[in-house]
């Protein structure tokens, strides 16, 4: 699915949903109408459009607008409480749920790899990075695409003498957060340097605000090269690094090389699971969960059993589309476990 096509779709959702009104059922009773509206991460942006979609042709009483604006403008907006509900690649912190009144409830509802677009002409597709590769470039120590760090790795390929632009976000991103974490973990020069954050003190490259943002300057620079969510990738026609993970193996992104490197990460009660550096030759080395937050209590009792409604479809026959746009299918353990925590959203 190309960028503009997932654009269109994305606002052809939204613009129908919000539209969305009461209505009867077929058997004459009234389907109390709750309107939502969420923010926060764009990581998940097309699998939520496709859920939301789908669900309220399903039900036709309910309404929901979701804005990807970036996991941190979510949290400040669940702050705020200018959101019924937001989601962040990045769970919230102790201090920032402190600040919401009666507290918040994270649920991890899908997750997917964070992968290495490029735009290199004439490489191959899988280009391999090393560690020392890939935290090089972010940290504009490699600057050059025939350093002799990348050419040891990819024997026979012929590559240019052409200056690598680094791409990063630059809004306040969970996929940073997770990127950097990654980085911070390979690598003691990352973590003592820019370290783990949501936005971060880049040493070098230029700025794309969202994960399409980031792949749309990838696409548009020779030499470029940017981290997204792998649906981001797929949608863009861009490429993939293959990248060297924690037993030295280089592996691609695809769904399987994402579930064997979440499996070894088992979900904890709380539902924070973290996964920065997966060991296991066929793990894929960045993957990540991401997170629906809501609050604990909700005034109005429409809007708390609509969203809780939304959640369980989502944990359930959402699943069913998760692959095709990119995202990891959530094994049934982990969405047993995490629908036992959809209670706790009371109205």
């Amino acid at each position: 699915m190309s960028l503009r096509r997932a654009f269109i779709f994305g606002l052809l959702a939204t613009c129908s949903l919000v539209v969305a009104c009461s209505k009867s059922d077929p058997s004459g009773a009234k389907v109390e109408s709750a309107k939502l509206a969420g923010s926060g991460a764009s990581f998940p942006d097309p699998l939520y459009q496709r859920w939301f979609a789908d669900y309220c042709k399903a039900h036709p009483g309910a309404a929901i607008d979701y804005q990807a604006v970036g996991s941190g403008g979510g949290i400040n907006a669940l702050i705020e409480k200018t959101v019924d509900f937001a989601a962040s690649d990045a769970a919230m912190t102790e201090d920032e749920v402190k600040k919401v009144d009666g507290g918040v409830v994270m649920l991890p509802m899908t997750a997917g790899s964070i992968v290495l677009a490029y735009n290199v002409p004439g490489a191959p597709e899988g280009l391999k990075l090393s560690r020392e590769a890939y935290v090089g470039i972010f940290l504009g120590k490699i600057t050059k695409w025939n350093d002799p760090a990348i050419a040891k790795s990819n024997a026979g390929v012929s590559l240019p003498d052409l200056t690598i632009t680094p791409v990063y976000r630059a809004d306040s991103s969970g996929t940073t957060f997770v990127f950097t974490q990654h980085l911070s973990a390979v690598s003691a020069d990352w973590k003592n340097g820019p370290g783990t954050g949501k936005s971060v003190n880049w040493k070098v490259g230029v700025g794309g605000k969202k994960n399409d943002g980031v792949a749309a300057q990838v696409k548009s620079t020779p030499g470029a090269i940017g981290y997204v969510e792998y649906g981001f990738l797929k949608s863009s026609g861009l490429m993939g690094a293959a990248l060297e993970n924690k037993d030295g193996a280089f592996v691609v992104a695809n769904t399987k090389s994402a579930q064997v490197a979440l499996a070894s990460a088992p979900m904890p009660d709380n539902l924070l699971a973290w996964v920065p550096d997966p060991s296991g030759k066929e793990s894929y080395p960045i993957v990540t969960y991401t997170w629906l937050l809501a609050y604990k209590t909700y005034k109005d009792a429409a809007k708390a059993k609509t969203l809780k409604d939304v959640i369980r479809y989502g944990l359930g026959d959402g699943q069913k589309v998760s692959e095709e746009l990119g995202y990891i299918p959530l094994p049934t353990d982990v969405t047993t476990k995490i629908l036992a925590k959809v209670d706790d959203i009371k109205p």
